[in-house]
């Protein structure tokens, strides 16, 4: 079938001579072209892994400033809960005592005046007993 002349050794060459100029006019710089985009994807990958962890990074900062930030305004409206809560329990306080102190006035003076009263009724009533025994005897 085959006939193993001097073209068989023709052709080998031809196509060793045609692989070789393949390989340097096509596959060479195809593949160089291919390393070079893979490298661009590997770079772009590593950076983006490198921007992602950092934002995550800060991502957690500001989420732990945040928190902070929370947890003081939370002690400063409840240390500006319980100083309202001392001054309204110190003025209730206040007017409590003012309170009391006008009761115990308003009380000595009902005192007074209901002592004042007794002494006026007591004098007219002296008087009254002295007219009627007047009347009686004569």
């Amino acid at each position: 079938m085959f006939d193993f002349d001097a073209t068989l050794p023709l052709m080998a060459v031809q196509f060793l001579v045609l692989t070789a100029i393949l390989n340097a006019v096509f596959f060479k710089p195809l593949t160089k072209v291919l390393d070079e985009r893979d490298d661009y994807i590997r770079s772009n990958d590593r950076e983006a892994a490198e921007r992602l962890a950092k934002t995550e990074e800060l991502a957690r900062q500001y989420e732990q400033e945040l928190a902070d930030t929370r947890k003081e305004a939370q002690a400063i409206v409840v240390a500006a809960q319980s100083e309202a809560q001392e001054i309204s329990n110190g003025r209730i306080a206040e007017a409590q005592k003012e309170a009391q102190e006008a009761r115990e006035a308003a009380a000595a003076e009902i005192a007074r005046e209901k002592e004042a009263a007794m002494q006026s009724l007591e004098q007219e009533v002296s008087a009254l007993s002295h007219q009627m025994l007047e009347k009686l005897l004569g």
